[in-house]
């Protein structure tokens, strides 16, 4: 099923806020074999925004829209619709109550422009907003439906899981079976990789495609399936799945679309290990990316963000001496500053990073994207030396990438 997505507000074409909703609906609508057509960013203009519905309604049957749904005057996206789908603007008691509801929980007095959420289309059916006070419309014409949402991502994401994309399916029923399957890849580029599957891609069924998405140090190896028989794509499927465990081995590190953080997290939590991190250069990010799934404290107990040299020898324990010849992006430091971490925090396993992550900073023997990280797992201490392109936020992230992949391997 194709679909076209409209992105509204003036902020996201002079890039004061980016837009991540349609990335999100494209990736949570893919599993149901849903594609996006295209995606359209528009200003708050009642013009731009008709034109943009008659162009995509020209390619697809669904239109999902985000965006300029907000209290204020310069949203003007529910008028427009009405003026487009038909109907008058009316008082739907529902929302009324929703928003009354919403802002009587967080104990703050409603103003005259909040309580206008309350004023929808009379020709769309309302989705009550569970997490917002902006109310999600649906409008159907001539067999085609556009589905205008919030622009907060957090509501938009929370609704379309809740129920746009279950109405959609039900809406749009199709016969035909999807499949997915997804593997997470490492020690591969992509071209190398694609270079190592070319006969394994030239076998494969017609109906079954393969898709390489990259992302700074892994790559994930996604198998879509479509097919009127399911027993014939979930047999191929698994037969596909084996072909590719047997030709990429300990390469592949998941199945499934996860995180590298959670494949850490469920390794240790299998081992019943423990673990902390030492950051210099990465300032933190190792911790908060392994944070954010949920259930990390069953083996995460803490970090020691060392920027400077005296909290690396005061708190990690790192000796004066060898900070003092090597430096603080060098090997000896790193693998002291894990030992300190494990000691520290009171872990099994730590990881630790030191590096240039610039702009400046740099000299010629350790020039910026210098990093020096070290796993620790036991009594066994690893560290290796990467050098990393990018601006500072990327070579960050790499850094965040590398050093837990390193973990990773050592844990097996």
């Amino acid at each position: 099923m194709l679909y076209s997505t409209i992105v509204i507000g003036d902020e996201l074409l002079i890039g004061q806020v980016t837009d991540t909703n349609s990335g999100w609906i494209a990736r949570h609508l893919a599993p149901f074999g849903w594609e996006p057509k295209n995606v359209k960013v528009i200003a708050d203009d009642a013009g731009e925004i008709l034109h943009a519905i008659d162009e995509a309604f020209a390619v697809t049957d669904v239109v999902l829209m985000t965006g300029g749904l907000g209290p204020t005057k310069d949203d003007i996206t529910k008028a427009t619709l009405c003026r487009y789908f038909g109907g008058e603007m009316v008082l739907n008691e529902d929302v009324k109550r929703n928003v009354d509801a919403m802002f009587e929980r967080r104990g703050l007095p409603m103003n005259q422009l909040t309580a206008a959420q309350a004023m929808v289309p009379s020709s769309c059916r309302v989705i009550q907003n569970e997490v917002g006070t902006a109310p999600i419309m649906w409008f159907e014409r001539e067999g085609k439906v556009l589905v205008a949402m919030p622009g907060v991502p957090f509501e938009t994401q929370a609704m379309m899981e809740r129920a746009v994309i279950p109405q959609l399916i039900k809406h749009f029923h199709s016969d035909v079976d999807i499949e997915y399957r997804t593997f997470v890849v490492i020690d591969y580029a992509e071209s190398a990789l694609a270079e190592k599957l070319d006969t394994f891609e030239r076998q494969m069924p017609d109906y079954i495609h393969l898709a390489y998405l990259p992302k700074q140090g892994i790559i994930r190896l996604r198998l879509t399936g479509a097919h009127h028989d399911p027993q014939v794509i979930n047999e191929d499927m698994e037969r596909l799945s084996k072909q590719l465990h047997k030709i990429l081995g300990k390469s592949i590190i998941a199945d499934g679309d996860k995180s590298l953080s959670q494949i850490v997290g469920e390794r240790l939590r299998e081992l019943g290990l423990t673990l902390s991190t030492a950051e210099s250069c990465t300032g933190g990010n190792v911790a908060h990316v392994i944070t954010q799934v949920a259930g990390s404290s069953d083996y995460f107990m803490g970090s020691v963000v060392s920027y400077s040299n005296d909290v690396k020898h005061r708190v990690l324990g790192v000796d004066q001496g060898v900070l003092d010849t090597c430096g603080a992006v060098s090997q000896p430091v790193v693998e002291q500053m894990a030992s300190g971490a494990c000691h520290v925090c009171g872990t099994d396993c730590a990881v630790a990073t030191s590096g240039v992550a610039g702009p400046g900073g740099g000299s010629p023997d350790k020039p910026v994207g210098t990093v020096w990280m070290a796993a620790k797992v036991g009594d066994i201490i690893m560290s290796q030396c990467h050098h990393m392109p990018g601006t500072r936020n990327q070579i960050i992230d790499r850094a965040t990438t590398q050093v837990l992949i390193m973990l990773l391997k050592m844990l097996g």
